[in-house]
C-alpha cells in the first residue's frame, strides 16, 4: 500500500478539485500526482498563507479546495486562517506533512512539530492523525465534516504514516 497513493486516492473521492500545495519531501511522490489529474486545478504557491488565500477564492468561485503543506509553515498561515477562513466560514482540507515527530532526523523541525497540534487546537481546527490502512476513509471524513459546516480540518500525516506500507 503506497500512502501517496492512499491520499490522493481519498482526495479524489471526497470530491476535492482544486489544491494549492508548497514543497515538502513527504509530499514529493502526491504533488505530481495531484499535478497530471485533468479533473484537479494545482496551484503551486511559494508560502503557506498565500495558498490559504488562493484557496478562499477557489471555494468563493465554487471549487472544494484543500492545501498540502508541511507543518512548519502553519506559523506562516495562522493569521489567513483566523481571519480569512474562520472568520467568513470558508471550509478548507489541509493536509499537513508533520514533522518535528518520532523519527524526525532533522532537529530544526522538533520545535514545530511538537507544536503543530496545539497551534490547530487554539485555532478550533480538528486534527486528525490516520494511520495508512484508516487514511482513505479519516480524510473522507474530515472533509465531509469541514465543507458541511464551513470549517476546515487538518490531516496530520507524520513520518511514521509515510513509512508504512
Amino acid at each position: 500500500m503506497d500512502p501517496s497513493q492512499e491520499v490522493f486516492k481519498a482526495i479524489k473521492e471526497s470530491g476535492i478539485d482544486f489544491i494549492v500545495s508548497i514543497p515538502c519531501a513527504n509530499l514529493q511522490k502526491l504533488i505530481p500526482m495531484v499535478d497530471s489529474d485533468p479533473d484537479i486545478i494545482h496551484v503551486a504557491a511559494t508560502r503557506e498563507e498565500e495558498g490559504i488565500g488562493i484557496c478562499a477564492g477557489a471555494y468563493m468561485g465554487g471549487k472544494k479546495p484543500a492545501i498540502m503543506m508541511q507543518n512548519s509553515g502553519m506559523g506562516n498561515s495562522i493569521n489567513a486562517l483566523a481571519s480569512l477562513n474562520r472568520l467568513y466560514n470558508i471550509p478548507l482540507l489541509i493536509i499537513i506533512s508533520h514533522r518535528g515527530v518520532e523519527g524526525e532526523p532533522i532537529c530544526a523541525q522538533v520545535p514545530m512539530g511538537e507544536k503543530t497540534p496545539h497551534l490547530l487546537e487554539v485555532l478550533d481546527i480538528p486534527a486528525y492523525k490516520p494511520h495508512l490502512v484508516q487514511a482513505k476513509k479519516t480524510i473522507e471524513k474530515a472533509t465531509e465534516k469541514a465543507f458541511e459546516e464551513g470549517k476546515q480540518a487538518a490531516i496530520l500525516l507524520s513520518i511514521g504514516f509515510w513509512r508504512e506500507s
